[in-house]
């Protein structure tokens, strides 16, 4: 179990180093929408005049600002829950009431929550693939002919990618941080280069460009917001990722490197495009990004701009890593293998199923769409609805815990809100024509979390059911005199009911060890606890000792270590002499449960398919007896 303390490096070099390793993992994702999003602007509109253009690049600067800066930099990043990020973080500030009307409002916004989680993992699925996809159609630039070779050489980068997750974001980081910063350069070079030959592109600041195109042709703008939010997607993972690298870094490489040279690139592509208007029979081959690189360089180019899109996919890989172990700690998902990356680091973590699950998606997505013009339609939905629901928990934070005023709340968010929804409503028009699959993973996501939850909770209701507290256990143990034999037996327990493992033991061993201890491991609603706040222990009758402890939903439960901190609290305890006891349940249907027949089945999967209890509190396999039974639910 990893200590709460001393979570990122200090000091000027430290911050400069994790800054430089946020900019090769974080902002690869927004880093790459260069690639395609002034691309698309251009594909919707079918032309390029110089009006048109200058209120593209307006609404591009506004839109950065506005989303990246004004909202996430400067508003939704001070809602950390001691330095985590995310939605499920975000959830866990809000206070629990003990009103109905509270309850209510947290079931609510605990729905929001997992819908916007779902949807990030959609997002997680969707951003390697039109990546990679659209750095590997730059070999279309270079000759046409290799257009059947786009989709191929994209499953190969993409199994590559997921490959390389074991060894962690801090080590990808290290490797791909200056990859990216020749990356961020190259942007910044091709931008300027082009500016030169047409400055008054920069004129485009002035958000009167932007205005006059909204009142010039306002619903064609309105459509046109489901390309321009392209330019934003990846401000998500700047929040998600905050516990990889900390706020400080993050910040840090944004201002100084990745959004002064995000502003060149897209200008200028405005000025390439003005000066190299499309031909309408050919604007499935406009490519105003390449059009940047001069012609001699395009190969090199695109194997440059793959090794970024490798990055852009990370940035959203390690936010899902990051909800989803949120989301185990808050039983939200079942028990899954988290491997620690780092031992500097507590949020570098990677979780190997959902991984292969994620690079399964990827190749799928690759062949179901093949070209990133076609997936775009599908990458918005999910980008711009996390989005929205990140303003509303923040609004309620904002409400319910920092107390501030309603008319501040409802003036400051109720601003992005609405940018938010416009975003969102000019991307809900795309639904029919791939939209939808954003949604079905998102909606597939949120019926397996609702579903364990609701699972978990059923199992818990029938186990404390059938079972006896722990008294009355002691009482039984009183009067049948059970004999004690040398050492300690450790069993877990959720409840103040006695443990299956407990009383199975005695019932067929008709012995108990000279001290036991009831261990008890909960999630705290904090995403890291303090050693001096994590453990209590109580001493019980004839040789039983209780011991709570409280696990951050961002740590990893380690029962060796918590009885270790319960000994310095009056515990005796010896890890040679001790075994531990835990329960192994099979789950089948057919019990009382109130769930659908198929939501049953789902988490009948999901429990078969749980990490087991050694590995996920940490026991030493060869001290540790599991005692089975079957349960109908």
């Amino acid at each position: 179990m990893h200590s709460a303390n001393g979570r990122h490096s200090n000091g000027h070099g430290g911050g400069i180093a994790l800054a430089i390793g946020a900019v090769g993992v974080v902002f690869g994702d927004i880093g790459t929408s260069p690639l395609y999003a002034f691309q698309e602007t251009i594909a919707h509109h079918g032309s390029a005049d110089r009006a048109f253009v200058m209120g593209v690049l307006s609404l591009i600067f506004w839109a950065l600002f506005l989303v990246v800066v004004a909202k996430y930099q400067l508003l939704i990043m001070r809602a950390t829950n001691r330095g985590e990020g995310g939605l499920f973080a975000l959830l866990s500030l809000l206070p629990r009431g003990l009103q109905r009307r509270a309850d209510y409002r947290l079931a609510f916004f605990g729905a929001m929550a997992i819908m916007g989680s779902a949807l990030l993992f959609g997002d997680g699925v969707i951003t390697p693939s039109i990546s990679v996809l659209s750095a590997m159609e730059g070999l279309t630039v270079f000759d046409e002919s290799l257009q059947g070779w786009v989709a191929p050489l994209t499953t190969v980068v993409l199994v590559f990618l997921f490959a390389v997750q074991r060894f962690g974001t801090g080590h990808i980081g290290r490797i791909f941080g200056p990859v990216m910063l020749l990356w961020f350069g190259v942007l910044g070079f091709l931008g300027l280069r082009a500016i030169v030959s047409d400055p008054s592109v920069l004129a485009a600041v002035n958000p009167l460009y932007a205005i006059e195109l909204i009142a010039a042709n306002p619903s064609g703008t309105f459509l046109l917001l489901g390309s321009i939010v392209l330019v934003v997607t990846g401000a998500e993972a700047l929040y998600a990722d905050i516990g990889h690298f900390g706020i400080g870094p993050i910040r840090l490489g944004w201002f100084t490197i990745v959004w002064p040279c995000l502003i060149l690139n897209y200008f200028g592509q405005g000025a390439w495009a003005i000066a190299n208007p499309p031909d309408p029979a050919l604007l499935s081959q406009y490519k105003p990004f390449y059009g940047l690189v001069p012609a001699g360089w395009v190969i090199p180019m695109v194997v440059l701009a793959t090794f970024a899109t490798i990055v852009a996919s990370q940035a959203m890989i390690s936010g899902v890593f990051s909800m989803a172990r949120q989301a185990i700690r808050l039983n939200y998902l079942p028990r899954l293998a988290v491997v620690h990356t780092s031992s500097f680091t507590e949020g570098q973590i990677y979780i190997p199923f959902l991984n292969w699950t994620m690079m399964i998606g990827c190749l799928m997505t690759v062949f179901l769409f093949r070209s990133s013009a076609a997936l775009a339609d599908a990458y918005g939905i999910a980008v711009t609805a996390v989005m929205g629901i990140t303003s509303l928990l923040f609004a309620e934070v904002a409400l319910k815990t920092w107390k501030w005023k309603p008319p501040v709340v409802w003036i400051v968010v109720g601003a992005f809100l609405a940018i938010d929804l416009a975003f969102l409503s000019s991307n809900l028009l795309k639904v029919f024509h791939g939209g939808w699959y954003a949604l079905a993973i998102a909606a597939a996501g949120s019926i397996v979390m609702v579903t364990w939850n609701q699972g978990t909770l059923a199992v818990g209701r029938q186990i404390a059911a059938q079972g006896e507290t722990i008294h009355e256990f002691l009482a039984r143990l009183w009067s049948e005199v059970v004999p004690r034999v040398p050492g300690t037996a450790v069993f877990l327990t959720p409840t103040t009911q006695a443990p299956f493992a407990l009383v199975n033991f005695v019932k067929h061993a008709h012995v108990l060890h000279e001290q036991v201890i009831l261990l008890s491991i909960a999630p705290s609603e904090q995403p890291f606890v303090a050693d001096r706040e994590r453990v209590t222990v109580r001493w019980m009758p004839d040789g039983f000792w209780s011991v709570s402890a409280h696990v951050g939903f961002m740590e990893q439960p380690d029962a060796p270590a918590i009885l270790r901190l319960a000994r310095e609290r009056g515990l005796p305890f010896d890890t040679e002499e001790t075994t531990y006891f835990a329960r192994k349940m099979q789950v089948v249907p057919g019990g009382p449960a109130r769930m659908a027949g198929w939501r049953k089945g789902i988490f009948i999967f999901l429990h078969s398919n749980a990490a087991d209890v050694t590995s996920a509190f940490n026991l030493p396999s060869d001290r540790t007896v599991e005692f089975g039974f079957q349960l109908k639910l």
